[in-house]
């Protein structure tokens, strides 16, 4: 019914633009890298103490309800 048809490239030349395309990556600098390593760990951290106090709360809450 409306099937549209591909057209095939060469394996070759796909390979030869998955490489060009890697070439094209820039790789951060050892400094950079430990920078952002350093955020993403203090960041999970903040979020995780967020998100525990957030449930501790709520489960507190629900606990109070339940026991009116």
């Amino acid at each position: 019914m409306g099937e549209s048809k591909k057209k095939e490239t060469p394996r070759g030349s796909w390979f030869k633009g998955l490489q060009a395309e890697f070439h094209k990556i820039t790789w951060p600098d050892k400094q950079s890298l430990g920078r952002q390593t350093v955020a993403v760990i203090v960041v999970s951290v903040i979020l995780g103490v967020i998100i525990a106090v957030l449930d501790l709360g709520i489960q507190n809450g629900v606990d109070f309800l339940v026991n009116l």
